[in-house]
Parts: structure tokens; C-alpha cells; sequence
């Protein structure tokens, strides 16, 4: 793969460019200001928020609002917003430490992240100068609660199916009518981001506040896990909402939907970053203290394997997420050199949709990976409520439907990609044509992760070579055919997690960190794993055009992305003893 330009990588450009690991941000280049923020954020979890946790979960909500005017207090609610709106914005790396610190109490972090990402990020980014002094203040110190609501009895990724209705009334005003449903917040909000059809047609965000009037609440959802955070319907009856409470503009509100759930896709990926982080230290601890057979469980291979994979994962995972971060900085301070920064904001989120969707699927079923195996290695302990394995394995099943379905997402990313590909500096096919030549070659490996680093290489020609027979088979709109496209989409999310990793663990090694042979035995383990997952997504996906009527049978190359094999025993192995030595995840 080609190096990039000098320029930071634009959105879905690391599948044709292979960007220098000294470009690459990394959890190991926090700054002094990054680690006091994540000093903060952890005293006030562990100590606040986490004390609280049965009384949230005895739907004490009195007791939400007083940890959200707390949060606000310490500057937590303004993360994402410019100081000049009142906010404490400094970057999107310190808007992710947040979100991944909040993790350990993940009720009062949903509720915590619907009034941040869903509600006081849209006032941010799409408020009018009125709007924004009207509510952010209120929002921003946790005095006014808000909600998002989109989702709707009938209509949940098909979020352009809504129902409710806006009429236009005479003096500028609209009356709302509807029924939204599974909105986080909706029994204690005080202003909800609604969207509407107005005239029944034109998709539109509006902000109501529920005082309007008509606005109720119904009881609290019976879920399977977060019960600390509210989850109700919200029924809106003849809502008479001013003509200034428009947000956006007439038929745009798919913009200010899109882009939110873009930010908060991202920073879900750090959420379940933070979760993994904390599972596997509980694991680590348990199996260096639970004996059988006269030792320790830890001393077992087979829990040495799983407490290895869990760590492997979890640091691909976190080396997606900061990087993405990174590079969604870099996007906003090359591009809001006379732009405001709400403009220049939303700009990066659209830049980097892709990988918000990637970092959301990949980091959900990532976090249920380790959450499930932390079960299991507390055996019949993990599944009962005297040990709290069983508490994050409730709470985290949601992490796979909400903010788009993972489905879903894994049917934006292949589409989105082919869109995005467009504005390259080499197109997509040009790309696959050259991707063919190199699935022929095999590269001798030398150095300390040449291995690896062919492997993501081969990878990347794997899923562009799968894309371009796609579009000969199907046509661009191959994505129509989900089986292919979601085919496509796996190998992407484990290109991208691996590509991250190894630059990382490059990085780490170019700087002679201590723990670099470590860092290279997680991306070690991850990358020779993902080799197996993107063969078989390929010759799945391409199995399944075979027969396509456009489809000119020609010779299809190899798409087998492992290199030589090797032995990930025992790196795995090095990776569990570290844990339990620690007892916690070993980059902590």
C-alpha cells in the first residue's frame, strides 16, 4: 500500500494508503491535559456515580439529575462544545477519555451520553445564536435534562418512516403530534430533540420543551439491563412548539440525525473500549484467585487463551478508537481555518462516517466477546447477581441495536465507502487492479512485525478486490445484495482494527516504550486471527455473486491473507500472565 499525501488521511483512505505509524494518535500520547481529564472522569465515577448505582437502579431519578448537574459542575456536559457557547471543548481524544471512563456505570453513562451526544451536540452544531443561549447554559451545568427522540413504534432504523406529524399553523408555530418510543432520558427530560414529517413530508428536527404542554410520558421500559437510566415512550399531543424552536432548516433533519448518531457511534467504540478495560481486570483478578485442582485458574492454558483473546481484542478496539479520534482532530483543525466550529465539526463527522460505524459495530460485539468469556471464567459465580459479571453482560446487550443497528451499520460502511471513494486521490478500482498484483506475491517478513504489517496489507487487496468484483456482479449498488455487502463490511471492520493495531504496536516500538514487545504480541495475536476472518468474509461474499447474471466468469486470484503461519500461543499467553499480573488490562 502506498503512503499518503502529506495530509491526514480523509475517510476510508487507510484501505488504499498506509498511513506512518508516527502519524498515528495512540493512547500512549495522551497529554498532561488528556490524563488530568481521565483522572477527573475516573474520581467521579468511581466515586459518585458508582456508590449511587442501586439507588439509580431503584429508579431514584431524583438522584440522575443531581449526577448530571455534577457532571456539569466539573465541566463534563460541555466536552463537545466550543468555549465561546460555554463549553470546555479541547478535542475529540479528551470528548472519547470521557465517554470511556463513564464506562464502569453504563446506566449513568447512557444517560449521561443521550444528554451529551443526543442532545446538547445538536444545539451545538445545528442551534441558532438564539437557540444555543435559550439552552445550552441549562444543558450544559445539568439544570435542564434532555432526550432525543427519533425512534417510533413502527419505524427504528428506518428512521425516514416516522410518523409523527408537524402542521404549519398560520403564525409561523407547528403543532406536533406522534408517539416516540425507547427514549433514553424520556421520563425525566425536561427538552426533547424531536424529529417530525412537517405536512407529513419534510423530515425536521425540532426542539420541544415539555412545558409546551402535551408532551407525556409513559411508564419505565422492563429492559434486560441499564435499569438505572429512564427509558419510556414519549406521546405528543397537539404540542403547540414556537416557530423558533425549528432546529435546522424544513427537510433537512436527516442531517442533524446523521451526524449526531455519527459522533455518538464513535464514542460508543470508546464506551466499549472502557467496558472491556474493566471486564478483563475482574477476570485477571478472579482467575488469579480462584483455585481448582490445587493451583490457580489463571495457570490454565484455556483460560490463559481467553484472557489473551480478550486483551488482544480489546487493544485493537481501543487502537480503532483513539485513532479514528485523532484523525477526526486532524480533519478539524485543517478545516476550520475560517469556518465555525460547528461547521467544521460537522464537516469531520461526515468525513469519518465510515469509521464511526466501524468503531461502533467492532467495538459492541467486541465488548460482548470479552463480557461473555468474563462469565465464563468466573464459571457458575458469573451467572449469578453475587458478582457483577452477570450485571455488564445485561447492560451491554443494547450496545448492538441502539445508535443504528449493527446490521445496519455493516450495510453503511460498503456503501458509504463506494460513495466516499469517489473523492480519492486513487480511485477504488484503479486500487483493486493493483491489489490483484500483490494477492499474487508473498513478502518475505523481516523486522518485528513485517509479518503483521503484510497481513493487513494483504487485506486491504482482499476487500478491494471482493468490492470490485461486487460492482462488476452487481453494479455499484451491489450494497442492495446484504448478504455480499455485510460480507464486505467484516472484512473492513477487521482491516481497519487490524491496520490500527499494528501501527500502534509499530509506534510503541519506534518509541522504545517499555511494554513494546507487549504491544506487539496483542497486535501479533489480533492481526494473524483477523488474517482467517477476512479469508472467509472474502470467499463468502464472492460465493454469493458467483451466479449473478452480470458477473463475466474470469479467474478469481487467491484471497488467502495469512502469511506464513505462526505460533500466537504464546504471545497470547505472555498477554493473560501480564493481566493477571497487573491484575488489569496491561495498557491501562
Amino acid at each position: 500500500m502506498n503512503e499518503p499525501p502529506a495530509s491526514a488521511l480523509r475517510g476510508g483512505e487507510w484501505l488504499v494508503h498506509r498511513q506512518p505509524a508516527e502519524r498515528v494518535f495512540t493512547p500512549e500520547r495522551f497529554t498532561h491535559e488528556h490524563r488530568l481529564v481521565a483522572g477527573t472522569v475516573t474520581a467521579f465515577e468511581t466515586g459518585e456515580v458508582r456508590p449511587a448505582r442501586s439507588r439509580l437502579e431503584g429508579k431514584d431519578w431524583a438522584l440522575a439529575r443531581r449526577l448530571l448537574r455534577r457532571s456539569g459542575e466539573i465541566g463534563l456536559l460541555g466536552v463537545d462544545v466550543a468555549d465561546a457557547d460555554g463549553g470546555m471543548h479541547v478535542d475529540t481524544v479528551t470528548s472519547m477519555i470521557v465517554s470511556e471512563r463513564l464506562s464502569g456505570s453504563p446506566s449513568f453513562g447512557v444517560t449521561f451520553g443521550a444528554q451529551v451526544n443526543l442532545v446538547v451536540l445538536p444545539v451545538f452544531l445545528f442551534g441558532t445564536s438564539s437557540q444555543k443561549a435559550q439552552y445550552l447554559p441549562g444543558l450544559l451545568s445539568g439544570e435542564l435534562v434532555g432526550a432525543y427522540g427519533l425512534t417510533e413504534p413502527g419505524s427504528g432504523s428506518d428512521a425516514r418512516s416516522i410518523r409523527t406529524h408537524a402542521a404549519r399553523q398560520a403564525d409561523g408555530s407547528f403543532i406536533l403530534n406522534g408517539e416516540k418510543a425507547w427514549i433514553t432520558n424520556g421520563g425525566i427530560a425536561d427538552l426533547f430533540v424531536v424529529f417530525a414529517k412537517v405536512d407529513g413530508e419534510q423530515f425536521s428536527a425540532f426542539l420541544v420543551e415539555r412545558r409546551f404542554g402535551g408532551v407525556t410520558s409513559g411508564p419505565e421500559e422492563r429492559k434486560m439491563g441499564l435499569d438505572g437510566s429512564s427509558t419510556t415512550s414519549v406521546l405528543l399531543q397537539d404540542v403547540r412548539v414556537p416557530a423558533g424552536n425549528l432546529l435546522g432548516d424544513i427537510g433537512k433533519g436527516h442531517r442533524i440525525a446523521f451526524n449526531v448518531l455519527n459522533f455518538a457511534r464513535l464514542k460508543l467504540g470508546a464506551t466499549c473500549s472502557g467496558g472491556a478495560v474493566g471486564a478483563i481486570g475482574e477476570s485477571a483478578r478472579y482467575a488469579a484467585a480462584r483455585r481448582q485442582f490445587g493451583q490457580p485458574i489463571a495457570s490454565f492454558g484455556a483460560v490463559r487463551h481467553k484472557l489473551g483473546e480478550m486483551v488482544a481484542r480489546a487493544y485493537a478496539v481501543e487502537s480503532l478508537t483513539y485513532r479514528m479520534a485523532g484523525l477526526v482532530d486532524a480533519c478539524l483543525d485543517s478545516s476550520s481555518r475560517g469556518v465555525s466550529r460547528p461547521s467544521a465539526a460537522v464537516a469531520a463527522f461526515e468525513e469519518f462516517a465510515i469509521e464511526a460505524s466501524i468503531a461502533k459495530v467492532a467495538g459492541s460485539e467486541m465488548l460482548n466477546f470479552v463480557l461473555d468469556e468474563n462469565i465464563q471464567i468466573h464459571g457458575g459465580n458469573g451467572y449469578g447477581r453475587d458478582y457483577p459479571a452477570e450485571r455488564h453482560y445485561r447492560d451491554s446487550r443494547v450496545n448492538r441495536i441502539f445508535e443504528g443497528t449493527n446490521e445496519i451499520n455493516r450495510l453503511l460502511i460498503p456503501g458509504l465507502l463506494v460513495r466516499r471513494a469517489a473523492e480519492w486521490r486513487v480511485p477504488l478500482l484503479a486500487a483493486a487492479r493493483t491489489a490483484r498484483e500483490s494477492l499474487e506475491s508473498r513478502s518475505a517478513a523481516t523486522g518485528i512485525l513485517s509479518n503483521e504489517a503484510a497481513i493487513v496489507d494483504r487485506a486491504k487487496a482482499a476487500a478491494l478486490v471482493v468490492i470490485e468484483l461486487a460492482i462488476e456482479a452487481c453494479g455499484e449498488r451491489f450494497t442492495d445484495e446484504q448478504e455480499v455487502a455485510m460480507g464486505v463490511a467484516d472484512m473492513l471492520i477487521d482491516v481497519l482494527s487490524a491496520d490500527s493495531a499494528v501501527l500502534r504496536a509499530e509506534a510503541a516500538a519506534a518509541a522504545c516504550a517499555p511494554d513494546a514487545a507487549l504491544h506487539a504480541d496483542a497486535a501479533r495475536v489480533f492481526a494473524n486471527d483477523a488474517a482467517s476472518r477476512v479469508t472467509v468474509a472474502g470467499r463468502q461474499a464472492l460465493a454469493a455473486i458467483a451466479d449473478a447474471p452480470r458477473f463475466a466468469p474470469r479467474t478469481i486470484p487467491p484471497l488467502a491473507v495469512e502469511q506464513a503461519p505462526i505460533n500466537t500461543v504464546a504471545p497470547r499467553r505472555r498477554l493473560a500472565d501480564e493481566a493477571v499480573r497487573r491484575g488489569a488490562y496491561p495498557f491501562a
